[in-house]
């Protein structure tokens, strides 16, 4: 019989699939126990994501500006990833990760959710903590969701991580964790442990609060089992419109040869996360767990320069920003580190989009659950991380978006760009280092190498590091070459492998090549779900709910419940007068004929 609720229908599917997992799991069990002790230890899985950091907001990138010596320290010893792909925005880069699956093919590719807006992530989708957890790892979640919590089922402990300590909407308060829409709106507490509202934290930094949970659940870990943890940073997406640019004065004031002091504040919020990767990194040491372990750090998306919640973040040199069809938005910063990885101190230009890397870290702990995917959906790129001659992905669908009517779609070197947001005003190269407010060379290495910092147990010569920092940086080319490109007139054709900064529209020079990777736009476009984005509903007001976000239309349901429950207890009583009051009548009538 079918439900007349479609969340139930997804829950009785998901239950008579686990009866039959129990099932087979246990007559099998006794032949895989010494198959399981003759396989090799599953390593940890530590993903580390800055939300709305720029490609120019890491110092491995080449700008001197904002030194971050411990990410640095990773990507010199590690891989620094430079061709690494991510949707244009928070909810759909997050969903990516989680399902290895493109936006466009799960609903999700268009703007994000609200916290006054009743959707999320389907529940009909297995989550990467799901896949992690059935293979014996524990799952935790430190810092932002985004992926919906308007009913209770969507939320973080519910869709496979054990725990989860952080906020459930897009942005916080980085002191009392509250957030208020707009102007209008009530203005909410949005910090939990698992479910429960937390108001302990309140007056904590929220990227020291993070990194702190991040290292304790590392100190406490069981490592009878591997760890799954994923830390996703507030920083440094704003907070409050009212107060949106938040650093601790003392991390600000290491930053005084900048002279913006926006940017300086900016500086001092990426300072902080620099300051938990080390600990991290410092923690897993002490445990020995380093040998062992798959650290992953990445942002989520572009940095937003200019226009709503502006940080001003670079990605100079590249074009664009944050939720446009440019590389600025979609070509983001990050780096793997690993022992387990033979590749060492090397620039990776082999292509990686984040719904990689569920297959890819499913391979590496020997998950053989995950289903591979289509040609926009994540690819298991470990052999790629493995060698430099393989060959990566060569297919990195960014968007096709509703809202504003764009398309970003790259194939085999080269990119298709048609419209655009915000009428172009983001169009351009935003973000250049004008004022020169750089600490130098020499005291870049320094801070690289200071004890506090994790380089000073790698061997990192200036050569090396000069070395990396250079192939890690992009270069433009000659600006006097720039054939210009109006994507809303008229689609827009970059080579994007030589032209990396998108300077040069060749549509009208190779028209065969802009027409097939047109006529997979309108492919993608035609396969893709329908989009589930929701209006705004006023039942989410914190101001109903104790001054808190939480999942209203669960409250709504339980209050409906409760009334109902009231309702049938009222009645009952009623019922139950009515029958004393019969008993009544007949024992006084049987007592008036007996007289």
């Amino acid at each position: 019989m079918k439900s007349i609720d479609p969340l139930v229908d997804v829950y009785r599917r998901r239950m008579m699939k686990h009866t039959v997992t129990c099932s087979v799991t246990l007559w099998l069990l006794w032949f895989g126990v010494n198959a399981a002790a003759a396989q090799p230890e599953r390593p940890n899985i530590v993903i580390i994501v800055a939300d709305d950091l720029g490609w120019n907001d890491v110092s491995f990138h080449g700008s001197n500006q904002i030194p971050t010596p411990n990410i640095d320290a990773l990507a010199y010893d590690g891989i620094i990833l430079n061709r690494h792909y991510v949707p244009p925005l928070c909810t759909p880069s997050r969903a990516t990760l989680m399902t290895g699956k493109h936006p466009m093919n799960i609903g999700m590719q268009d703007h994000v959710i609200l916290s006054d807006e009743p959707w999320g992530l389907g529940l009909d989708q297995k989550l990467m903590p799901e896949y992690f957890r059935e293979a014996g790892y524990r799952t935790h979640l430190v810092g932002k969701w985004h992926l919906g919590f308007f009913r209770r089922a969507y939320t973080p402990t519910y869709r496979g991580f054990d725990s989860h300590f952080g906020y459930l909407g897009p942005y916080i308060d980085y002191w009392d964790h509250s957030l208020q829409m707009n102007e209008t709106s009530a203005r909410g507490l949005d910090m939990r442990r698992n479910t429960d509202i937390n108001y302990s934290a309140n007056g904590t930094y929220a990227t020291d609060l993070f990194n702190e949970e991040a290292v304790r659940i590392i100190d406490t870990h069981d490592q009878s089992q591997p760890l799954f943890l994923v830390l996703t940073h507030l920083a440094p997406h704003t907070g409050n419109e009212d107060d949106p640019m938040q650093a601790p004065v003392d991390e600000i004031a290491k930053f005084r040869h900048i002279q913006d002091p926006k940017r300086q504040t900016l500086a001092a919020m990426v300072g902080r996360i620099d300051t938990g990767v080390g600990r991290i990194y410092r923690a897993l040491e002490e445990r020995n767990m380093l040998t062992n372990t798959i650290l992953l750090f990445y942002a989520d998306n572009g940095a937003p320069t200019l226009g709503t919640h502006a940080n001003s973040g670079s990605n100079y040199p590249l074009r664009g920003q944050k939720y446009t069809p440019w590389e600025g938005a979609v070509r983001g910063a990050a780096l793997i580190w690993s022992s387990l990885l033979p590749r060492k101190s090397v620039v990776s230009e082999q292509w990686i989009h984040v719904s990689d890397w569920l297959p890819t870290l499913g391979f590496a702990a020997g998950i053989k659950s995950i289903p591979t995917g289509t040609t926009i959906d994540g690819q298991n790129q470990w052999f790629t991380l493995l060698s430099a001659d393989s060959s990566g992905r060569a297919v990195v669908m960014n968007n096709a978006d509703h809202r504003f009517g764009y398309s970003s779609y790259m194939k085999l070197g080269w990119k298709y760009v048609n419209g655009t947001c915000f009428a172009g005003a983001y169009d351009t190269w935003l973000g250049e280092l004008i004022d020169n407010s750089n600490v130098t060379e020499e005291e870049y290495y320094n801070r690289l190498m200071d004890v506090t910092s994790i380089g000073s147990s790698m061997r990192l010569s200036p050569d090396k590091v000069q070395e990396l920092r250079q192939a890690a940086t992009v270069s433009c080319g000659d600006e006097a070459a720039e054939i210009r490109c109006d994507p809303l007139q008229k689609p827009c054709l970059f080579n994007i492998v030589d032209d990396p900064c998108e300077r040069r529209n060749l549509a009208d020079l190779h028209p065969d090549v802009l027409r097939d990777l047109q006529s997979d736009v309108v492919r993608y476009k035609r396969n893709a779900l329908p989009r589930r984005n929701k209006p705004a509903d006023s039942r989410a007001d914190p101001a109903l709910h104790n001054n808190t976000w939480t999942w209203w239309q669960d409250t709504v349901d339980e209050d409906r419940s409760s009334h109902y429950i009231l309702y049938l207890a009222a009645a009952v009583e009623i019922l139950i007068i009515l029958f004393i009051i019969w008993c009544g009548q007949k024992y006084y009538t049987r007592s008036g004929a007996k007289k």
